[in-house]
């Protein structure tokens, strides 16, 4: 169930299903980056063709991309096209996330207000082991954004994976005590709900559950018509052994959810129904002890 969470917290905290991590999840981010640079081609997608077909068509795009950048290397389209095609033939084990780390390091420098092309350098980076180059990278995101919640949950992953989960509060909570100000200049900069959830979730992760409540119940206080904090709370009463309380909770986040949550909070309401089930029949299968042993 820890992973299956683990996926519901990356849908949850980013954006409703903005991905935050590279290998098979990589390309919905890559839609929102090429979105405007659609494919005119009428030839058939990789996913269409053979593996091998696969494996030559990227070839034969990456080499193409790669021709137009020597003539012309600020390309943007090429560019584009040759980090796509290269996380592609990541996904398709045919070729390290290594190699798409150059030229988005070259839209970075030609894009410094897109964001996007930073965040995905800071994940493949990441990615790679380089944590001082991701860290960086996620810093200057957050340096004209404080707010990016892309840029604080990967510089939230990387303190974790560190052992450095205070460093990661810290970062969290000064980032909650300047929300009113940010947001008094810029309204919506600093989105105060999300901050709270991945500040509870670092708390959940270090089993300090009473904190962890405390956040997600001011993420409520933010916004009551959010579903995530019920939820989020759902789970942690679900690990300390209350069902009912947790049960409640995901009726609450059902209730609130949009449609395209509300299969996966009904599974969990499922299940908890099931666990509660069986422990009951556990109860009433135990063999009462001898009062006279």
């Amino acid at each position: 169930m820890a992973q299956k969470r683990n996926r519901w917290w990356i849908n949850l905290v980013l954006a409703f299903g903005l991905v935050a991590f590279l290998g098979l999840s990589t390309l919905p981010l890559l839609g929102s980056i090429f979105q405007q640079n659609p494919s005119s081609s009428g030839t058939p997608s990789p996913s269409q063709t053979t593996p091998s077909a696969q494996q030559a068509e990227l070839a034969a795009q990456v080499k193409g991309y790669e021709l137009v950048l020597q003539r012309e290397p600020e390309n943007q389209t090429a560019l584009k096209g040759l980090v796509e095609a290269r996380l592609r033939m990541v996904q398709l084990k045919l070729a390290d996330i290594k190699t798409v780390i150059e030229p988005l390091e070259k839209l970075v420098k030609l894009n410094p207000n897109q964001t996007n092309y930073a965040i995905l350098l800071a994940q493949a980076k990441q990615y790679t082991g380089d944590r001082e180059g991701s860290a960086q990278t996620y810093r200057a995101v957050l340096e004209s954004q404080p707010g990016n919640i892309q840029a604080l949950q990967g510089l939230v992953e990387l303190f974790l994976q560190q052992n450095r989960p205070e460093a990661a509060i810290g970062l969290l909570q000064d980032t909650l005590k300047t929300a009113d100000q940010a947001n008094q200049i810029q309204a919506g900069s600093i989105d105060v709900t999300s901050v709270q959830l991945e500040l509870g979730r670092v708390y959940a992760e270090q089993k300090r559950y009473a904190e962890a409540l405390a956040a997600y119940d001011g993420a409520i206080k933010e916004d009551e018509q959010d579903f995530r904090p019920f939820l989020a709370k759902g789970w942690i009463f679900q690990e300390q052994g209350k069902p009912e309380e947790a049960e409640l909770l995901f009726s609450k986040a059902l209730d609130l959810a949009p449609a395209q949550f509300k299969d996966g909070i009904k599974d969990e309401i499922a299940k908890l129904s099931t666990e509660k089930s069986g422990a009951e029949n556990d109860a009433d299968t135990t063999v009462p002890s001898d009062p006279k042993e």
